[in-house]
């Protein structure tokens, strides 16, 4: 086994606790039987779907709307203002104002939070949304809601994948940089085609025919050589905000992980397969294509590394 392999299984042991060891075996029944939607818009918080849009807004027939997606975990919020300050970024993208600052965002975040249980485990959903123009939307026109809403954190039984026919556009043909509402049609149409197929989520290749990411979050492997490798960012996909803590954690404790051009026939001889992103954190891929996958320990130190930085959070 190589010496980059050694250098990640000899890293130290990391200390989950109570939290941590809890929130990893535990789901709590309210998410399931009682799911709870909170939004706030308009200065007030109401329960349920909220409606946001009018029949003319600009974001209704033009797409002109971001959002970015945020966790608490049992009252934890992990980088939440750096996904708070990405959707004004993306906001800026599209040509749109967010009306609030991230300290605002995040005090309207506390308040949410605070009106579910105290071990629910959320989906924090900033959106914000042009509303008057006719084809440009007016800037200072946005709009903006803020979802709170029970979503059980994954586990690690893992997805299935495979290679979809569709391709990532770069930033001369969509707004990349953003988290645009516009950029998930695409994802839906690649994850349709893989449903037909009896697979989970689709790996999408950006122009050049190099791996992007997931059709829904950041792709990491693990070669034969047992180098763990990402895709660089090229423009194609965001570098996403757990993406980036999963390296950094990883740098911390000794580990490299090489950000290059990927190959999509790399995965049919990689390893270990897993992805980042906020719904699931660290989610192993179990399958791609015709071949079975092991959770393996590089994705369950991932995970492992990333649960104890949410409970110092």
């Amino acid at each position: 086994m190589s010496d980059r392999y050694d250098a990640f299984s000899w890293a130290p042991a990391v200390e989950l606790g109570e939290f941590a060891t809890e929130v990893l075996q535990y789901r709590h029944p309210h998410h399931l039987e009682n799911p709870m939607y909170l939004t706030y818009f308009n200065g007030q918080w109401s329960e349920g779907n909220t409606p946001l849009y009018g029949a003319m807004d600009n974001a209704v027939w033009l797409a002109s709307s971001v959002f970015d997606g945020a966790r608490s975990v049992a009252g934890k919020t992990p980088d939440l203002r750096l996904h708070l300050q990405r959707v004004i970024n993306s906001s800026v993208s599209l040509g749109l104002i967010c009306p609030y600052s991230v300290d605002q965002m995040e005090e309207l975040c506390s308040e949410g939070i605070a009106r579910f249980p105290a071990d629910a485990e959320l989906y924090i959903r900033p959106l914000v949304f042009g509303t008057e123009g006719l084809l440009i939307s007016l800037p200072e026109k946005s709009s903006f809601a803020l979802t709170i809403f029970d979503a059980a954190l994954p586990g690690m039984a893992g997805f299935s994948a495979c290679l979809s026919t569709l391709r990532r556009p770069n930033q001369q043909y969509a707004p990349t940089d953003a988290k645009a509402s516009c950029l998930y049609a695409n994802s839906t149409r690649a994850m349709r085609e893989a449903k037909e197929r009896g697979f989970e989520n689709p790996v999408m290749l950006d122009s050049e025919g190099n791996v992007s990411e997931f059709a829904t979050a950041n792709l990491f492997l693990v070669t034969p050589q047992d180098e763990i490798v990402t895709p660089v960012p090229n423009g194609t996909f965001l570098n996403g905000i757990t993406r980036q803590r999963v390296i950094k954690l990883f740098a911390e404790n000794g580990v490299t992980v090489i950000e290059r051009s990927v190959k999509p026939e790399e995965l049919l001889t990689a390893k270990e397969i897993f992805n980042t992103g906020n719904y699931g954190k660290v989610t192993p891929c179990i399958r791609y294509e015709d071949r079975t996958l092991a959770v393996g320990p590089v994705a369950s130190k991932a995970r492992e590394l990333y649960m104890a930085f949410m409970a110092n959070s």
